[in-house]
């Protein structure tokens, strides 16, 4: 069977129950990383999101999603149906004996099942109950469907992004549900940590357009401040600081006015600082006025140069620069090679290993850094429902037969 290894970490010994679709999966594979003992809920027949691609060997199975395995190492699965009698009542049981229970179900959904927070936390005075929905909780768009798309809009994020000849543009991938599970996961430490103090459990409302909004840093301190909308920006850094220009064989992200003096000298030397030795590109107020010439100055020079030679001579004069790497040139960083960053998890079902980033930190305490891989549908329901909370071989047979389970 597989994810069956005994996992340290700082989270050891806290068990979450995860009814999370593709809004906060991410969530519980962090505190699943950390060493809690995560059991995926879903329905029988799998979740939606193991509908998402893409796929292993594009083959659009629900246990061939690469979405899903991603989202879910480390965790243990089962099935259940809650909309089931039997089911809630076995989900009862279930609560007993858990810390922490993350879902994104519609508001309102638990309490209609009588499963609400007020239940569970009768059952469980020491439950932290996590609810990721689109808008939150409460307010006139509580019930509005949304994805992570919607969230970008509603949020703002999506306003700032792309080109000033441009439309709004989405940031790539699903922003938005990372954004709010990281959130999440704060949030259910910083509970954990009230719990060990109080004794008692809590309801925390993360709202995906609130957790986009909270990202928007200097956009929302511009606004709330000069009362001006910052305009897209495209490859410019949002201050025009920095920008990414071409090279002979990629593109770079370089500093436009950092050390001024020192990179015109720079470009002068190979003869391409053009007019930019003049004495009046020495005044910043004007440098930024003009950012655009210099831009075009700076792009005929970069186009001279591969990416490794800026960046060599770049960090020897303590320039912030970095080329910008293709997924490619990140698999094969040293850098990330040196720290053992990627993981490759064997997944003998499919007859092959997924190499896998792994946590992008590093600790002194003895968190093994190990990924399992997602379970299959209901995998674990043996483990769970006959092992740990008692049900007979006879029960499990019912349930199936039920489709409970």
């Amino acid at each position: 069977m597989g994810n069956n290894i005994e996992k340290r970490g700082p989270l050891t010994g806290i068990r979450i129950l995860d009814l999370a679709d593709e809004r906060a999966s991410f969530c519980s594979k962090l505190l699943a990383d950390m060493g809690a003992d995560v059991i995926k809920v879903e329905k029988p027949g799998g979740d939606p999101s193991r509908r998402l691609g893409p796929f292993l060997r594009n083959s659009e199975n629900p246990e061939r999603s690469l979405f899903f395995y991603y989202n879910n190492t480390n965790k243990r699965g089962i099935t259940l149906d809650l909309e089931h009698r039997v089911g809630r009542d076995i989900f009862h049981r279930l609560i007993k004996s858990s810390d922490v229970a993350v879902e994104t179900f519609p508001p309102g959904y638990l309490e209609k099942l009588g499963l609400g927070f007020g239940y569970l936390h009768r059952t469980n005075p020491t439950l932290i109950l996590v609810s990721v929905t689109n808008f939150g909780q409460t307010g006139p768009r509580r019930e509005y469907k949304a994805c992570d798309l919607v969230a970008s809009g509603f949020g703002g994020q999506m306003y700032v992004s792309g080109s000033p000849s441009t439309p709004p543009l989405k940031p790539f991938g699903e922003q938005s549900c990372y954004t709010a599970s990281l959130f999440a996961a704060i949030g259910i430490l910083l509970a954990l940590r009230q719990r060990a103090r109080s004794g008692k459990g809590e309801h925390i409302d993360i709202s995906m357009q609130e957790a986009v909004a909270a990202t928007l840093e200097h956009v929302l301190v511009s606004y709330f401040h000069d009362h001006v909308i910052p305009q897209r920006q495209g490859s410019r850094h949002w201050n025009s600081g920095f920008c990414i220009l071409p090279c002979k064989n990629g593109h770079m992200l370089v500093s436009i006015f950092q050390q001024w003096e020192t990179l015109v000298e720079w470009l002068a030397k190979e003869g391409k600082a053009e007019d930019l030795t003049d004495e009046k590109w020495k005044d910043e107020e004007y440098r930024l006025n003009n950012v655009d010439h210099v831009v075009d100055v700076l792009r005929r020079w970069t186009s001279t140069h591969t990416t490794a030679e800026l960046f060599k001579l770049g960090q020897l004069m303590r320039f912030p620069w970095a080329p910008v790497h293709s997924p490619r040139d990140v698999v094969n960083s040293p850098q990330l090679k040196d720290r053992g960053f990627f993981i490759d998890v064997d997944h003998p079902e499919a007859s092959t290993a997924i190499r896998y980033p792994g946590p992008p930190y590093k600790q002194i305490c003895s968190l093994e850094k190990r990924l399992t891989r997602a379970p299959s549908i209901g995998e674990h329901n043996i483990q769970v429902y006959r092992e740990e909370i008692g049900l007979s071989e006879e029960e499990l047979k019912g349930l199936v037969s039920m489709k409970v389970i």
